[in-house]
């Protein structure tokens, strides 16, 4: 009886792990999906690797690194001169440039020669931008390829093939940036001919192809001037002016936003007698209620905000506009009329104001986030 129970209990276990065996053998293998590999159309997507890396980059800066990545000057024939750029590359006040009014040569040897004091001194990698819209690249960037006038672009893929050109030509001078599309009507005389206003009809699908094959080719792009230049009379390299009343030219942005356009920049306009988004007097660029409230919050925006020009007429007047900028929203403030100065007043506001510099981290980490997109960041 002894053996026979041994062997009643043998032929059970034999059974029972034949038995999960063939269970274990046929159980589906469990297939985790690949995340994808970090690339510009990485920037609005979830992505745990993406962030984990933005964070560990960010832990490496020192406070001095943090304010410089806001803040880019112009460097070109009407920027700043090589001398003084020299100097605020190699003292870390920068994070990036505008190359403004040069040859292409000049300024891929620029490049060169930026990315190699970044890298002796350790710094981020630069944002080199550009307005390489339609309308102005032939005068901005001397010696790039011949393209059609934003007002002589008649189709969508008209719009794509002089973005491929213009993309073309940066990525071969090592711009990064490309402050274009303008999607502005073209009633104003300063900014009308520069975008696909002409016809309003055009202005989202012709901007939806130019801002689609710019960041294709691993530019990013930029909507611009939010939140609407066409409709007021004047011009904000000159005085600050005024949307009366509706928001009119906001309704170009929604959809841009949802197919990704990855940068908007804010114009010096003031917004009154609107109930929602008066900005009291202020240019959009230093409201927290225009850049927080509408284009973050309302529209949904993530990607980067970044100012129209600092020394421009329409913000000049207004006191500690750095900080203004910053603590609205914008993530970075181009060519700010001094770039020592302004990373200064930051300083001392982020050292003193804990919901300011909160909003420095946030800005910063998003544009340590873009850099590593575009892949400038190893």
């Amino acid at each position: 009886m002894k053996h026979l129970y041994f062997s009643i209990v043998s032929l059970f276990l034999f059974s029972a792990c034949a038995q999960t065996e063939t269970m274990e053998t046929k159980a589906p293998p469990v297939i985790k999906p690949a995340l994808e590999k970090i690339q510009l159309t990485s920037f609005l997507r979830e992505h745990p690797i993406l962030d984990a890396k933005v964070d560990s980059v960010y832990a490496t800066l020192s406070e001095r690194e943090i304010i410089a990545q806001l803040i880019m000057p112009a460097a070109g024939r009407l920027g700043k001169s090589e001398e003084r750029i020299d100097f605020l590359v190699k003292n870390q006040y920068i994070g990036g440039m505008i190359l403004l009014n040069g040859t292409k040569d000049q300024f891929k040897n620029w490049v060169i020669k930026y990315d190699s004091l970044n890298t002796q001194k350790g710094s981020l990698p630069f944002f080199y931008s550009a307005d390489a819209e339609p309308s102005l690249v032939n005068r901005k960037i001397i010696g790039s390829k011949k393209v059609s006038k934003a007002t002589q672009i008649t189709s969508e893929e008209d719009a794509r093939k002089v973005a491929q050109t213009i993309s073309t030509d940066l990525n071969e001078i090592g711009i990064n940036y490309n402050f274009a599309p303008v999607v502005d009507l073209s009633t104003n005389k300063t900014v009308g001919y520069r975008g696909f206003g002409a016809n309003e009809k055009n202005i989202i699908p012709f901007s939806k192809a130019f801002i689609k094959q710019s960041q294709e080719q691993n530019i990013i792009a930029t909507a611009k001037h939010f939140p609407g230049h066409g409709l007021v009379t004047g011009d904000t390299h000159k005085s600050l002016q005024v949307i009366d009343g509706e928001l009119k030219e906001v309704k170009y942005y929604p959809e841009l936003i949802e197919n990704g356009v990855l940068s908007i920049m804010v114009a010096h306009i003031a917004v009154k007698n609107n109930s929602n988004f008066n900005t009291n007097g202020y240019p959009a660029t230093t409201s927290e209620t225009i850049v927080q409230g509408l284009l973050r919050d309302s529209l949904g925006f993530k990607g980067l905000v970044i100012t129209d020009a600092m020394g421009m007429g329409g913000v000049t007047k207004v006191s500690n506009s750095s900080v203004k900028a910053i603590s609205a929203g914008c993530d970075i403030l181009l060519m700010p009329k001094n770039s020592v100065t302004a990373h200064e007043e930051i300083t001392a506001e982020y050292n003193s104001n804990k919901i300011f510099k909160k909003k420095v981290e946030t800005s910063v980490k998003r544009i340590i986030r873009m850099k590593l997109c575009l892949g400038i960041i190893n």
